[in-house]
């Protein structure tokens, strides 16, 4: 069975159930994932023994907001859309990655997943050769993809098909508004003479982008160019830990198949589909051996 016979199979008080927005969890999950932040970032700036060590585990916990704003995008970790935009503002800005230009790349990601020439995603070809994935991973494709992104955007009206018409002014001004607010930071940081945000923000977000990385590559790598989201979409068993971190996006098919239903539900969804998935793994790091086995 594919993901649209799965869909048509529930009835409307499965839909319903599944899709039901709430403020409440949402709201729990990023008060612990703040709170971790805080901790660490307590930890380093009053340069407690070992601290340098801790910049990773920040990292991670801040990259990790990508999949925060990933869900902000489809308007589904709050009920409120007002919280699901400062939300995804406050990420978009953590991870220099404009929100509402993700919002339509990640739209048309999902409307065309797995499509050659379609899928803007596929724009960067999963790494092929051992090389490849050494830089992938590294991080510095995505961090300069970033930067030029939120600087053309800043400059010139955005040229990118997935962007519509109606939209590009707004796209331009977020841009605008967030280099200025990077340059007021820079500026700021100058001025009093405070290293901080070079060691609680930008070595950090560096030090936890390959973990990411390495997290997002299990998505869609080695997976299959056809429509039904069960093939071209990898769900990978894990921890609890690791899904709680990415906001249950493990659950990546299940996402795929219905990205209307929230993270908090994707549990529930997973066990209506899991007979049907085509492509799972079990653990990220199994993921990764296989790949790096199969480019050597």
């Amino acid at each position: 069975m594919d993901h649209k016979h799965l869909l048509a199979s529930l009835s409307a008080e499965e839909r319903a159930g599944l899709t039901a927005l709430s403020d409440g969890p949402g709201l729990l999950k990023l008060l612990q994932h703040i709170v971790c932040i805080a901790v660490f970032v307590f930890l380093i700036l009053f340069d407690v023994p070992g601290w340098p060590v801790l910049m990773v585990p920040l990292g991670i916990l801040l990259v990790f907001l990508f999949t925060l704003l990933h869900e902000t995008v489809h308007r589904t970790p709050f009920r409120s859309v007002w919280l699901n935009r400062l939300v995804g503002r406050v990420c978009s800005l953590v991870l220099v990655l404009p929100a509402d230009w993700f919002r339509y790349f990640h739209l048309a990601h999902h409307r065309f997943t797995q499509q050659p020439d379609r899928d803007p995603e596929l724009a960067e070809p999963k790494p092929e050769t051992l090389g490849q994935y050494i830089v992938h991973v590294s991080g510095v494709g995505v961090w300069k993809g970033h930067v030029m992104t939120l600087l053309r955007n800043a400059v010139r009206p955005n040229a990118d098909s997935f962007v519509p018409s109606r939209a590009k002014a707004r796209v331009m001004r977020e841009a605008q508004v967030m280099v200025v607010m990077y340059m007021s930071l820079l500026a700021g940081s100058v001025w009093t003479g405070s290293g901080a945000l070079l060691w609680i923000w930008i070595v950090p977000l560096l030090l936890g982008q390959p973990f990411l990385r390495l997290y997002l590559l299990a998505e869609h790598g080695r997976c299959a160019f056809v429509a039904n989201m069960f093939e071209n979409t990898r769900t990978t068993f894990t921890n609890d830990l690791v899904r709680w971190l990415a906001w249950n996006m493990p659950y990546h098919a299940e996402h795929h198949a219905y990205p209307s239903v929230p993270y908090h539900a994707l549990p529930a969804f997973h066990a209506r589909t899991r007979a049907h998935l085509r492509v799972t793994e079990d653990g990220y790091a199994r993921f990764s051996k296989a790949y790096v086995k199969n480019l050597i």
